[in-house]
C-alpha cells in the first residue's frame, strides 16, 4: 500500500522544453510615414502551429511578411528592429534573400498558381535551387511534395495538366505543395482558407496538423474557430500591437488581456 502511495506521487515526467525557431524583438515598422507595427516582441517555436488574429488592418499580415522579408518588395516600407530564424538576424546585409524564402516559404491568402503543368508548379523551386541532379530525382521531390500535400492521389495520372484547371482546395493544396518542395524549415499562411468552400477548407486545416510534424507553421486567420483547431499558440493583435501571446487553449478560455476578451467574444472586431 505504501509502495503504491509512494509511486501514485511521484511527478510526472517533463514534456521538453519548447526549441525557439523564429524570434522578434521590438519591431516596427512604416510604409511611408504611417507606423503599421509598434514595439512586437514573440517566440515562435518548432513544430508548432502559431495562429495571427486580430481585426482587419491589425498588422497581423504586415508582421507575417517580416519573417521572410516580403515587405522588401515595398518601396515606401522601413523596418526597425531584430528578427531571427534559428538565432541568426534575417536582416543581416549578408543573409541572400532568396535562400532565406526557401527557408521561410509562403502560402497566400487566394491559390496562385504559375501557368504551368501541374507538375513544373511543384519542379520550379527545386529547379532554381538546383535541388535535384536529375530527372528522377525532381520527379521523386515532386510525388514526395504532392503527397505531403494530400493531392497525389487526385493528381497522379494528371501531372502534365494545367494547374489552374485544379479546383480551388486543390490550387491551395497544390501551392502548398509547392512551397514545401524547396524543403523549408517554417511555412507562413496568409489566410489560406478564406477563399475556399468549408470542405477544402477542412482539408487544408487536417493538412496543416499533418505537416506540424515537420515544419513550424505560422497562419493568420480572422476565423477564431479555425486558430482554435489547428494552433497550438495563438497572437492577438491590434492596431499594430501584439496584445497577447497565449497557449490557444487559454487565450480562448481565459486570456489575461479584457481587450482580448472582448475580441473573442465578439464586442469589436
Amino acid at each position: 500500500m505504501v509502495a503504491t502511495q509512494a509511486a501514485s506521487a511521484s511527478p510526472a515526467p517533463h514534456s521538453p522544453p519548447a526549441t525557439t525557431k523564429v524570434s522578434a524583438r521590438k519591431v516596427n515598422l512604416w510604409y511611408g510615414e504611417k507606423q503599421a507595427l509598434f514595439d512586437v516582441e514573440l517566440d515562435v517555436y518548432e513544430n508548432e502551429v502559431t495562429a495571427f488574429i486580430g481585426p482587419s488592418g491589425c498588422g497581423k499580415s504586415t508582421f507575417l511578411r517580416c519573417l521572410n522579408r516580403m515587405n522588401d518588395t515595398i518601396a515606401i516600407c522601413r523596418i526597425q528592429g531584430d528578427i531571427r530564424l534559428d538565432g541568426q538576424d534575417i536582416y543581416d546585409k549578408g543573409i541572400d534573400v532568396v535562400q532565406l524564402r526557401a527557408r521561410v516559404g509562403m502560402v497566400f491568402q487566394k491559390p496562385n498558381p504559375f501557368p504551368k503543368s501541374i507538375y513544373d508548379n511543384v519542379a520550379y523551386g527545386p529547379r532554381i535551387h538546383g535541388l535535384a541532379a536529375n530527372k528522377a530525382e525532381l520527379d521523386e521531390i515532386v510525388e514526395t511534395s504532392l503527397r505531403g500535400a494530400a493531392l497525389w492521389n487526385e493528381v497522379a495520372d494528371r501531372l502534365d495538366q494545367p494547374g489552374l484547371g485544379l479546383s480551388g482546395g486543390q490550387q491551395q493544396r497544390l501551392c502548398i505543395a509547392r512551397a514545401i518542395a524547396v524543403s523549408p524549415e517554417v511555412i507562413l499562411m496568409d489566410e489560406p482558407c478564406s477563399a475556399l468552400d468549408p470542405i477544402a477548407t477542412a482539408h487544408v486545416e487536417e493538412l496543416i496538423e499533418e505537416l506540424r510534424d515537420r515544419y513550424t507553421i505560422i497562419i493568420v486567420t480572422h476565423n477564431m474557430q479555425q486558430a482554435a483547431r489547428v494552433s497550438q499558440r495563438t497572437a492577438f493583435f491590434h492596431l499594430g500591437k501584439l496584445i497577447e501571446l497565449s497557449p490557444t487553449d487559454r487565450i480562448f478560455t481565459s486570456p489575461e488581456h479584457q481587450m482580448t476578451q472582448d475580441y473573442i467574444t465578439g464586442r469589436f472586431g
